[in-house]
């Protein structure tokens, strides 16, 4: 990643904590981030994965619609992008999950979901796609969502 203009690789530079958050080229910072860190943990505990290495980057709609033209080539606006590091075929995931907190925030309106649900929904797809599900067809989507409210259930009832 390291031809993305602005971007600051030095920010996957901790150390001991395998799901690291951290923003980019906005102010933002989660309240929760320990809890959080563990539901992802035991998320992908639960689909037999380790988590070895992620970092979860919160940005905004203009840094992440730049990140889509560039590396993906799509000229559309989204809420995430996951590059994984592993194969699907390990035990244990590393990847990078950007996240744009503006687009999550609109979506949550439109949905008539807290802004923090919506977050949380988004963080657990881009886990989910570094596990090795995809939502490329209405079938794989239906599925995706599916797992998403199952540990979206648990991170709520553990609240």
């Amino acid at each position: 990643m390291d031809n993305f203009e602005g971007f600051d690789a030095d920010i996957f530079e901790e150390e001991g904590d395998p799901i690291v958050f951290h923003s980019e080229e906005i102010d933002f910072e989660l309240d929760n981030s320990e809890k959080l860190a563990e539901w992802i943990e035991a998320s992908a505990s639960a689909e037999g994965k380790a988590i070895s290495a992620v970092n979860i980057i919160f940005c905004s709609d203009e840094y992440l619609y730049r990140m889509n033209m560039d590396y993906l080539q799509h000229d559309t606006y989204t809420d995430v992008i996951t590059f994984p590091y592993s194969s699907h075929e390990d035990d244990f995931i590393e990847g990078d999950i950007f996240i744009s907190v503006d687009r999550t925030a609109e979506n949550a309106k439109q949905f008539g979901v807290s802004a923090e649900l919506e977050l949380n929904r988004v963080i657990i797809h881009g886990i989910l796609h570094l596990i090795g599900y995809d939502d490329k067809t209405a079938e794989k989507k239906k599925i995706m969502t599916a797992k998403e409210d199952e540990y979206l259930a648990k991170l709520l009832l553990n609240s």
